[in-house]
């Protein structure tokens, strides 16, 4: 019992990283950290680091827990969020992609208006959700959440705790990712800094349009799809 313990939790590990991680992305999400806290301060931007991490693990956490059950008690599909999250990330990043290069002087007020208290109040929206943390990740998380569980009820405790574990992993690499970006992108240099932030910047506004474009889809399908049994739009309107 004890080596089925171990494997189940083996499972859910490697299941929830497998389909949480590569959607998270923190090494994608850093430039964007960067350009939404421009003028912060060193120590500003590793409390902004600790805190989406932990504000990430908690909400996927609860996403993974209860989200299904959340969604059917409202009565909102996993369609209509990929739709309202997604328009968030893509005005977001439009945001991104038309902001001016900051002068000298403008990085100065920047420095000085961006407080520990502006972080704070900026670290779960949107620096957690949606830019770290959106729509898609959560959905993943949801749909883990699902497959997760196990008839046995010792299987399933342990395949959850798994997946508690992966989101663990993943919050301590996306602080990793956020807290050492700059130094990561300072071999580039200023202009290759600002070319780099542009490009993730068009990435996640095409990531916001799939997002979107995905729950459309669903949607239309969901409405297509009945018409189609029934025998196609004229039959069913004649029925």
């Amino acid at each position: 019992m004890t080596w089925e313990l171990a494997a189940a939790v083996s499972r859910g590990f490697l299941f929830a990283l497998a389909a949480i991680l590569p959607i998270l992305n923190p090494a994608a999400t850093a430039p964007i950290f960067l350009s939404l806290t421009e003028g912060a301060s060193d120590d500003t931007r590793a409390l902004l680091a600790r805190r989406i991490a932990r504000n990430m693990v908690l909400l996927m956490l609860g996403s993974m827990l209860v989200g299904s059950y959340v969604l059917d008690f409202f009565g909102i599909s996993l369609a209509i969020v990929r739709v309202g999250g997604g328009l968030i990330v893509a005005s977001a990043a439009w945001r991104l992609l038309t902001v001016t290069p900051a002068t000298v002087d403008n990085r100065v007020e920047l420095a000085e208006a961006f407080s520990p208290e502006q972080a704070s109040r900026q670290a779960f929206y949107p620096l957690t959700f949606p830019i770290s943390c959106g729509p898609g990740s959560i959905a993943a998380a949801i749909t883990v959440g699902v497959s997760l569980p196990d008839p046995v009820v010792a299987i399933s405790l342990a395949r959850i705790g798994g997946g508690v574990l992966a989101l663990g992993a993943c919050g301590v690499l996306m602080y990793f990712a956020f807290r050492y970006a700059q130094q990561l992108l300072r071999p580039l240099g200023e202009a290759g800094t600002m070319v780099f932030l542009r490009l993730a910047a068009f990435i996640l506004l095409c990531l916001g349009v799939q997002i979107v474009w995905d729950g459309v889809q669903e949607l239309l399908s969901s409405v297509i799809h009945p018409i189609v049994a029934q025998g196609g739009p004229v039959e069913a309107l004649a029925r």
